[in-house]
């Protein structure tokens, strides 16, 4: 049986992943760049940011047909981690440590509490 896809539910998510792709190569991209004027580095972020928006906003409002604001929110924050994450290691070629994964596991059982809804 072929179930129905809901766009509202699922298009908010694979959005919100794109959008922090280009928002994380906009705000971190240019550290391997370091030779660049800062003001160029700047515009260059600027115009990444503008495809961010471009994806973020839509989004949030198609999100916001099933999912609250803080859910969303929430979404945003662990999706951006994520990305972070991947990108710190394949682009910016760092290390991740224990550290790291405990404060991000912390925040993903924050989040945990905002999706379970009230206690």
């Amino acid at each position: 049986m072929n179930m129905p896809l809901n766009v509202p539910q699922f298009a908010p998510v694979a959005m919100l992943i794109a959008s922090n792709v280009f928002m994380t190569f906009a705000w971190y991209g240019h550290l391997k760049y370091t030779d660049r004027a800062l003001w160029v580095v700047v515009l260059v972020s600027w115009g990444i940011a503008f495809f961010e928006y471009c994806l973020a906003v839509p989004a949030n409002r198609i999100g916001h047909e099933v999912y609250s604001t803080a859910e969303l929110k929430t979404m945003q924050e662990i999706i951006t981690l994520v990305v972070f994450a991947l990108f710190s290691v394949i682009y910016l070629k760092e290390t991740l440590t224990i550290n790291h994964g405990v404060g991000f596991a912390l925040i993903a059982a924050g989040a945990f509490f905002i999706f379970k809804g009230p206690l």
